[in-house]
């Protein structure tokens, strides 16, 4: 067959050409099953533009947001630092940012990896099934610019970014990790929609009848059921500080409050990606390294497209050993491009050590059917935990150190044998486990009709407390958006 591109220069035409080749292989062959897809080249400004605002194609405007611009641009301009090859977002449909200055093999490699890859981990896995919105994300962001520019323009822009500076630096506990949120019954829903209208009228004013034509009055902030928000009984302990504190604080504002539920929302959105770190970015890079290699296989690409694409794939993929200058951990692109491409070899050329590790899908074969499975069933954790193999430990020559504060030495605890495997594939896990990872923090108590205390806890992982600026800055923020005193405890962690 003809090759779809010969020269390193891209242009629109080629763009859909490469793009309808590979999505032939992509839903024929693999079977992917994707969202719609939206293709969007981009300049390398833009391009750190995006790196700012959270990789989101709509945000509302913070000054963090700037000051993250203007060090990604700086560090970039000097050379410190080089720019993704593209951005894509779970969304619906799926769109996927390509740098301009890629060359089309780069274009090639970049519309599988984020148009398919990333794009069918987004829509199959259970964490983003259960936790985010493809289809209603980037309507609630143009909303979340629309309400905060509004909030802006009526209370200024201090106080504004008060709450949103608080809201930012509690984002992390502002998620829900283990169950959903409450939702309130339909006709609790009728009832709080008729009193925002009856709100909405009484605070129109008719001195907005002579604005000039084409401008409108900033949005009405939604009014607050008291009854919803100051309930006789709360639900405590409260692991979503965000959620408590927009519900409940006695001193925030209504406008206020929908501001903290708009960070809580992106905070809840994001979560999934913190989980899934290791899979998703394998399963993008083994899917683009799949399909790359068809178009070759095909005809469709010529010898010097391919080895720029395994130039650039090898260089993804690399991981420097642990006595390494230039070692910081483990690679996820690495360490999932390495877990996938195993498990395809497990299920079609198993040795006897993989029939005893994995005798459910040693020898099965059918390696797209395995895998699809787990893109779909596990997080980066559990992935870890079940499909992490002794042959791949030797590979990237995994092993486990136990290391005590009050002694002079690291011990290697685990080392290549049956029990020290388990070990290091247990120990590995363990470090992917974002519920453990982060502060345990939990509202654990409210005096809303007394002196209106609030109860903190941080529950301690291994004995471990909070480092004492961090625990001062926590409280402040708190004390802000609750607008009473905070009391703040160190507990051990009884699980």
């Amino acid at each position: 067959m003809t090759p779809l591109f010969t020269e390193s220069e891209w242009d629109f035409g080629t763009l859909d050409r490469v793009y309808k080749a590979i999505e032939e292989i992509a839903l024929g062959e693999l079977k992917l099953d994707v969202y719609p897809n939206q293709i969007e080249v981009i300049s390398s400004e833009q391009m750190l533009d995006a790196y700012s605002s959270l990789a989101m194609p709509l945000m509302y405007n913070h000054w963090s947001f700037g000051k993250l611009f203007a060090r990604e641009e700086a560090m970039y301009r000097a050379g410190y630092s080089a720019l993704a090859y593209e951005i894509v977002i779970n969304s619906s449909p799926c769109i996927s940012y390509l740098l301009e200055e890629n060359s089309m093999t780069m274009q090639a490699l970049v519309i599988a990896h984020a148009a398919f890859g990333h794009n069918h981990f987004f829509k199959n896995n259970y964490l983003f099934r259960q936790w985010t919105n493809a289809e209603g994300i980037l309507d609630y962001l143009a909303f979340a610019k629309r309400y905060i520019a509004a909030c802006e323009d009526r209370h200024g822009r201090d106080d504004v970014e008060a709450v949103l500076d608080s809201a930012h630096a509690l984002m992390d506990q502002g998620v829900f990790r283990y169950r959903r949120p409450p939702r309130p019954s339909k006709e609790r829903v009728l009832e709080k929609r008729r009193k925002r209208v009856e709100h909405e009228e009484e605070a129109y004013s008719e001195l907005w009848r002579t604005l000039p034509a084409g401008i409108e009055p900033p949005a009405v902030s939604p009014a607050i059921d008291p009854e919803e928000d100051y309930p006789g009984e709360m639900k405590v302990p409260e692991e979503n500080i965000l959620y408590f504190l927009e519900k409940h604080s006695p001193a925030l504002k209504p406008w206020q409050r929908e501001m903290l539920r708009i960070v809580r929302n992106l905070s809840q959105y994001f979560y999934p990606q913190r989980q899934t770190k290791v899979m998703n970015e394998g399963c993008a890079t083994f899917v683009h390294y799949t399909l790359m290699n068809a178009l070759y296989d095909k005809g469709l690409i010529t010898e010097s497209s391919l080895l720029e694409f395994l130039h650039s794939h090898t260089s993804v993929v690399f991981q420097p050993d642990f006595d390494d200058r230039r070692y910081y951990g483990l690679n996820p692109y690495a360490l999932g491009y390495g877990m996938m491409a195993d498990i395809k070899r497990i299920c079609t050329t198993p040795t006897p050590e993989d029939r005893d590790w994995f005798p459910h899908i040693a020898g099965k074969g059918d390696w797209m059917d395995v895998l699809k499975d787990g893109w779909a069933n596990y997080r980066d954790e559990s992935f870890i935990e079940q499909f992490l193999s002794p042959k791949l430990m030797r590979d990237f020559r995994m092993f486990a150190l136990f290391d005590k504060a009050d002694e002079g030495a690291y011990k290697v605890s685990s080392i290549h044998n049956e029990t020290g495997y388990r070990r290091v594939r247990a120990s590995l896990a363990r470090q992917y486990d974002v519920g453990s990872a982060d502060a345990n923090i939990q509202i654990t108590g409210a005096n809303l009709h007394s002196d209106r205390k609030l109860f903190v806890e941080h529950r301690m992982n291994r004995g471990v407390p909070l480092q004492v600026q961090s625990r001062e800055l926590v409280c402040a923020h708190i004390e802000r958006l609750w607008g009473h005193e905070v009391i703040f405890e160190e507990v051990p962690n009884e699980e």
